[in-house]
């Protein structure tokens, strides 16, 4: 009889060890999740902006047609959800968000948006 009560205590030891470590590459894999949307929300919110800079006239502070010298406001280029940078050419701007959250090793959370005068593509990259 003692023996039985030794195996169930270890089997109940090892699922509980596996339900744990389940657990918690659920909850690393969903906040990894959770801070690439919160990036491509942020990064779908500069591309409006600079959707409205390319169609706001010169006269009235925009581009007049042309996405050349929009840049990311100070504020926003750092928040709590990760930093972002661009690249602006006449036609379209690339903005890349990295996010706080590390996905594997040194690599973070990093999503790339294609801002075009009337539509844009977001690109998952890590």
């Amino acid at each position: 009889m003692g023996q039985q009560q030794l195996l169930l205590i270890i089997l109940g030891i090892i699922i509980v060890g596996v339900a744990v470590v389940v657990g918690i590459n659920l909850f690393t894999a969903n906040a990894i999740e959770a801070k690439r949307n919160n990036v491509t929300n942020d990064l779908i919110h500069l591309a409006s902006e600079a959707q409205r800079y390319y169609k706001t006239p010169v006269a009235m502070g925009g581009g007049s047609s042309k996405f050349t010298g929009w840049e990311i406001p100070e504020m926003l280029k750092t928040n709590a959800n990760g930093s972002f940078s661009e690249t602006v050419s006449e036609n379209n701007v690339v903005i890349i968000g990295v996010g706080n959250e590390v996905v594997q090793g040194n690599d973070s959370v990093e999503v790339k948006i294609t801002v075009l005068p009337d539509n844009f593509t977001v690109e998952i990259v890590h």
